[in-house]
């Protein structure tokens, strides 16, 4: 199979997964595609390389991680952020899952970039402390702080997934 061929077959196995964890890393639908397309289109372009590696996965992953930083970092204090749209759907019954999903979104919009990551990674993505670490770039030590300091925010922030957070933090 030539390059072009396995480069969009793994594409068209992990585009869902990849916009997922995009959304949560950036919670707009927009910036979410678009972090997604700039990091396939860095990957393309060593695509051999990469699967010579042997962790296409991981490699990946760790692009999306990079670019997400290195997108908010170019981006700091010039952007301004404005307040969510009202809910359209104003008289409709929200399950307790639904109701949940919006305020997990909600509150994560509202940590750090850095803090909002590491989060993804450990409890959607499920990452050991250490893989966060290889992902991000940085020690396990300052995975276990930012961990700790995001789910302190958390609880400021969103007092109602207080449940949800103290549930990940019993030791396993």
């Amino acid at each position: 199979m030539d390059d072009e061929a396995s480069f969009r077959e793994f594409v068209s196995a992990r585009i869902g997964r990849l916009s997922r964890v995009a959304y949560l890393l950036t919670g707009e639908h927009h910036a979410a595609e678009d972090l997604v397309q700039v990091t396939l289109i860095k990957v393309a372009r060593h695509w051999r390389r990469v699967v010579q590696g042997g962790t296409p996965d991981a490699y990946v992953r760790r692009a999306l991680y990079h670019e997400h930083v290195s997108s908010w970092r170019s981006r700091r204090g010039r952007e301004v952020l404005a307040a969510d749209p009202p809910e359209r759907d104003i008289g409709r019954d929200e399950s307790a899952d639904t109701v949940r999903r919006i305020v997990l979104r909600n509150a994560l919009a509202r940590l750090a970039p850095g803090h909002r990551a590491v989060i993804v990674l450990r409890y959607f993505e499920d990452l050991s402390e250490a893989e966060t670490a290889d992902t991000l770039g940085c020690s396990v030590g300052s995975v276990k702080s930012q961990t700790h300091h995001a789910l302190a925010r958390l609880r400021v922030v969103a007092p109602e997934l207080v449940e949800l957070i103290e549930d990940s933090e019993v030791p396993a």
